[in-house]
């Protein structure tokens, strides 16, 4: 007679975790890759730059500072302003009548040409229309 051939098999919960082991393996790659691929598509919508109609734009900051400038980068990570202008209320002394002044950015001491803006501190940007008073004072500034 022929001696029986002995098979030894592997005890039944090494293989089950091995097949588990590799099966949350696959998991974790397709979730990481899932995930990558979520974080390109939403970094691709937020560097969209957007284009003004206008050249002047009206910038309002989360600190209520208001800024009329030439914006470049808007809606990229490093938004730009140039060509920046800013109202100062003045007050005369004698007749206590305010007038509001426009004045253009860059005569402070460090003579700043251009403002690198947090784009999270950015509320909203509105073009100035070509007919405002705004758009004619920095007409007339140049």
């Amino acid at each position: 007679m022929d001696e029986p051939v002995k098979i030894e098999a592997e005890p039944a919960g090494q293989t089950m975790a091995t097949k588990t082991m590799k099966m949350s393996i696959v998991a974790l790659l397709a979730s990481v890759l899932a995930l990558a691929g979520v974080a390109a598509g939403s970094l691709a919508l937020k560097s969209h730059e957007v284009t003004f109609p206008t050249p002047y734009q009206a910038v309002l900051l989360a600190n209520g500072a208001v800024y009329y400038a030439k914006v470049q980068g808007y809606g990229t990570p490093n938004p730009v302003l140039m060509d920046v202008f800013y109202i100062v209320t003045q007050t005369n002394p004698e007749t206590k009548q305010s007038s509001n002044v426009l004045v253009k950015r860059g005569k402070e001491l460090h003579g700043p040409d251009r403002m690198y803006v947090n784009p999270n501190q950015i509320v909203f940007v509105e073009p100035v229309g070509a007919g405002s008073k705004v758009a004619q004072l920095i007409a007339e500034s140049h």
